[in-house]
């Protein structure tokens, strides 16, 4: 019998059985047909290569591309990945109801296969101003669409220890579906309540001793490697010490930048390092591909086995794991790429977000006496500690240096006129100031900076360009990326993106920004109330272990 398709003499990597054997691997209507000796129409040497299935990653936030849907599956389809499940989190804190029709009808059609979890949490907690609600009664519209699998992840753990209402409410509609997990640090008796009620994985471990606690206590654990967040090498340095099961883990990038997934890869990059790190390869694939299809629920794919979706990426090597081409139900990613075109129509009812009221230099000043709250950055993770620290000051008045920048954030939803600033320890930019509308996850805008007129200068831009990145240096617009869809999505091809990205990060850096830190991804993570220590919100700093809003004096 002759095949649409035959990849001829390649390594197939058996992913159930954690195994790699010598076949061909034949292809008829985007479907696996037969392994096996075969011939067919149209045969591809696959001799020294290996033959995976399509990547998938479990957890991703499309938006922290700062790419359209359609733009990311440009970036991600090359380097394997042929599924993700998205979590539209952060647009549906900007649109709401608005935000979930755009993913999922923009999403319909790509070359990058795109399921959908409900944001559970919007906005995160009440500590900060978002641009729209996102109920249960909303929730009740979508649960039923082919394409969302459940409940996305759910930040407000203490509202689910609590027992509140309205959480409870949008997990009891998620029964039977996959319900994800947000809760960093979570253990011991929380733990174990907050996994009883429902909740199935977590993306948030930063150590092996946390993975393993939740992956003991029945959850599964998304190991995250993204552009801030690197998790990988703690938890699978921990897995391949104690010899564990990986059945129970999972690969997610979570928020990741174009320009990192150019240099570094996708979930091909956490296979890669895991292999690094000593983990079998046939196990790191199969937390790529098989281990989240199971958990998800995603039928006929993950598996090179006939009756599956021919998504295939094929490798130099399993030690190298250099992707060469990409197949998405049997067709080469090129052809796929390139019949894709993007419309202005898609972005309706996503743009002019940015509503910020005007403001003044006085409303910036931060009056500081003694020692004050100080956001200390942690190297390499979005996590921070909560410092209390003397700084520099005039007349009372706080004086960013080298050491400590002013971080401030700018309400820009509903017109509030919300102006709240506090030092970030660890930043290090000077001469200059750095703006987002990006910034999670209520989106507000965030900036950083050693003067106040360069900050003023920046946020102007982001208004002016309707979100997006600023960087300015003495007074001076010194770069810029537009990101109008949501405030946080360019219209722009991906190439473009990380072209503009690239120079900005660049110049960033002359501007003293610490090597430790994503110039512009770690900035837009100090607004997240909902990962410890200290946070900074339109509404003030919010000590997050105890989940407070701190005082200011003299309130």
């Amino acid at each position: 019998m002759s095949y649409d398709l035959v990849f001829k003499n390649g390594t197939i990597v058996d992913v159930k059985a954690k195994t790699s054997y010598r076949a061909d691997l034949a292809v008829s209507g985007g479907v696996i047909a037969e392994i096996g000796g075969l011939d067919g129409e149209r045969e591809v040497d696959c001799s020294g290569k290996v033959l995976c299935p399509g990547f998938i990653d479990a957890h991703v936030h499309i938006e922290s591309s700062m790419a359209s849907p359609a733009a990311f599956a440009e970036a991600v389809l090359p380097h394997g990945t042929t599924t993700v499940i998205a979590d539209p989190h952060e647009m549906v804190n900007v649109r709401g109801n608005e935000a979930m029709k755009y993913l999922l009808d923009v999403s319909e059609d790509l070359p990058v296969s795109v399921y959908v979890m409900l944001p559970s949490s919007i906005p995160s907690t009440p500590f900060e101003t978002n641009g729209a609600d996102f109920t249960s009664k909303d929730m009740e519209a979508w649960i039923e669409h082919p394409r969302v699998l459940g409940l996305g992840e759910v930040m407000c753990y203490p509202d689910v220890l609590a027992g509140r209402k309205e959480i409870m409410d949008k997990i009891a509609l998620c029964r039977g579906k996959v319900i994800d997990g947000h809760a960093p640090g979570l253990s011991g008796t929380d733990l174990h309540r907050y996994i009883q009620a429902g909740v199935m994985t977590d993306h948030e471990c930063t150590s092996f001793e946390e993975a393993e606690e939740k992956r003991r206590a029945g959850m599964k654990i998304l190991i995250r490697e993204g552009s801030a967040a690197r998790n990988v090498e703690a938890i699978v340095s921990g897995i391949v010490k104690k010899g564990l099961d990986t059945e129970g883990f999972l690969f997610c990038t979570d928020d990741k930048h174009l320009d990192t997934i150019e240099h570094e890869g996708h979930i091909s990059y956490n296979i890669k390092k895991s292999i690094r790190l000593g983990l079998k390869p046939e196990e790191a694939v199969a937390m790529g591909t098989w281990n989240t299809a199971q958990t998800y629920g995603l039928a006929g794919v993950g598996c090179l086995e006939k009756g599956f979706d021919a998504d295939i990426a094929v490798l130099d090597s399993l030690e190298n794991m250099k992707v060469l081409e990409v197949y998405k139900k049997g067709i080469p990613s090129g052809r796929l790429l390139k019949d894709r075109a993007e419309h202005e129509s898609d972005y309706r009812g996503m743009m002019h977000t940015v509503n910020l009221k005007p403001f003044t230099e006085e409303q910036l000043k931060l009056h500081t006496k003694g020692k004050v709250p100080v956001i200390g950055l942690v190297p390499g993770q979005i996590t921070t500690r909560y410092l209390k620290e003397e700084v520099a000051a005039e007349n009372g008045l706080f004086c960013p240096d080298s050491t400590y920048s002013k971080l401030c954030v700018f309400e820009r939803h509903r017109g509030t006129g919300n102006i709240k600033a506090a030092p970030l320890k660890g930043y290090g930019i000077t001469n200059g100031a750095v703006a987002t509308s990006v910034a999670h996850d209520s989106h507000n805008i965030i900036a950083a900076g050693d003067n106040d007129r360069d900050i003023m200068k920046a946020v102007e831009m982001i208004q002016e360009m309707q979100g997006g990145y600023a960087l300015v240096q003495d007074g001076k617009d010194v770069g810029r990326l537009p990101l109008p869809i949501a405030g946080l999505m360019s219209t722009q091809p991906a190439k473009e993106i990380q072209r503009r990205l690239d120079a900005m990060v660049q110049r960033a850096r002359e501007m003293g920004v610490s090597e430790d830190c994503d110039p512009f991804t770690t900035l837009s993570f100090m607004a997240l109330p909902v990962i410890p220590e200290l946070r900074l919100t339109d509404k003030g700093l919010v000590d997050v272990k105890n989940f407070q809003m701190i005082k200011e004096k003299g309130e």
